[in-house]
């Protein structure tokens, strides 16, 4: 599994060309549940978790009915930096 959309920095040489399919992971305790992923996901792949995490808020987490393609847009939108897009 490769990293696709880990890391901010940008590199101006850098073509990034999207995979048949990713995978998302989110660092739940750091999420604050804006859920602007959520809302941008063309898939909704991301849903709001019937669980709390150490913020007290129900963090964002995996919607298995659907399937990540790799878009970037929940890695972009999301302020605090805790959503990393995987290749598989």
């Amino acid at each position: 599994m490769s990293k696709l959309y880990t890391s901010r920095k940008k590199n101006s040489n850098q073509k990034i060309s999207r995979p048949v399919s990713c995978r998302i992971i989110v660092d739940k305790d750091r999420c604050k549940a804006c859920e602007l992923c959520i809302f941008y996901c063309p898939t909704k792949y991301l849903k709001q978790s019937l669980d709390l995490n150490k913020k007290g808020v129900k963090y964002i987490e995996i919607n298995p009915k659907t399937n990540c393609i790799g878009c970037g847009f929940c890695f972009f939108i999301c302020p605090e930096t805790c959503i990393e897009v995987h290749e598989e």
